[in-house]
């Protein structure tokens, strides 16, 4: 327990047969339960951890998936089981051993003393993370992390693609686990859905860890096309559930106005400049009305930005 409130950590795994004893040893007393969820791993990963529930049978706890979910799924799976058991904050530490436990006390400590209700690991404010994140990591995380900050609200966080995090209860009995994000776009699904419930969400900075021996089953060029499409979804979701279903804000106008404005200025333009190329001079109006229509579309834009930024200032 931690200051009198139970903690569980729920440990997603794939494949993660050498690394997953580590993170379960280096586990700190204060953790009243491990949930690990094996999804459908391939090697020796539920044959590791099943040696660990034979010997800690009142602190382990294994959970197989038949078919693989992906971490989102797996995630979603060990917050189910700690929600049943009703703990008072459930963390989420990944089977490869690249979150500190040592660190864990700092995230735990603000859900516990109701200072927020969801803590998140951000690697980035370490002066040494450009260093130790490999590079294009580094590059994509960053412009994920600044595009889910306009899907999601919260400006303040840093590191969206962070799975070092700790949940309240609240938020384990209000968030639907059924309907979430099944892969590796879960930390962006889950923040839009925290905000959406108006859950303060605060950064914590802790350590990065890479080159343990952890492999990553990350396909960028696959990957970064679907995030994107994610974010957008996830975007309007955000914009019809809190600002128009749940509350009303005019700020949907600007957004409305500002993505109506800059597509059709931009396309505007280009009809202008292959017009000129191929048939000749354009008319003056024509090329300032483009303009406009593109300076005023990103005004609206950045106007609903910081509406949102405004409206969402006492969620951290």
């Amino acid at each position: 327990m931690f200051e009198g409130a139970r903690v569980a950590v729920v440990v997603p795994c794939f494949n993660e047969e050498r690394l997953i004893g580590r993170v379960i040893e280096t586990m700190p007393e204060f953790v009243d339960q491990i949930f690990v969820v094996d999804d459908a791993s391939t090697d020796g990963t539920v044959e590791v951890t099943r040696g660990f529930v034979e010997r800690m049978a009142e602190r382990v706890t294994l959970i197989c998936h038949e078919e693989n979910e992906g971490v989102g799924g797996a995630i979603a799976t060990g917050y189910e089981a700690a929600r049943k058991e009703q703990f008072d904050v459930t963390a989420v530490m990944a089977g490869d051993a690249q979150m500190d436990p040592t660190e864990l006390e700092r995230l735990v400590a603000p859900v516990v003393r109701d200072e927020c209700d969801f803590a998140k690991g951000n690697r980035f404010f370490s002066g040494d993370a450009w260093k130790v994140i490999p590079r294009l990591r580094y590059i994509g995380n960053s412009v994920l992390s600044l595009l889910t900050k306009i899907a999601s609200g919260y400006w303040h966080v840093a590191d969206s693609q962070s799975g070092f995090t700790v949940a309240s209860r609240g938020v384990l009995d209000v968030i639907d686990w059924s309907r979430m994000h099944r892969r590796y776009g879960q930390p962006n699904d889950l923040l839009v859905r925290l905000n959406v419930n108006s859950f303060r969400v605060r950064d914590i900075p802790v350590r990065p860890i890479y080159g343990i021996g952890e492999v990553s089953g990350l396909r960028p060029i696959l990957l970064i096309p679907r995030l994107l499409w994610l974010l957008v979804r996830l975007f309007f979701h955000r914009m019809t559930h809190k600002y128009i279903i749940r509350d009303f804000h005019p700020l949907v106008f600007f957004y409305f106005s500002g993505l109506v404005l800059v597509p059709s200025g931009l396309a505007l333009g280009s009809y202008l400049v292959f017009f000129r190329i191929f048939s000749g001079p354009v008319a003056g109006t024509s090329a300032l009305l483009a303009a406009i229509m593109v300076i005023t579309g990103f005004q609206f834009l950045f106007f609903a930005m910081w509406f949102d930024m405004d409206y969402n200032e006492h969620l951290r």
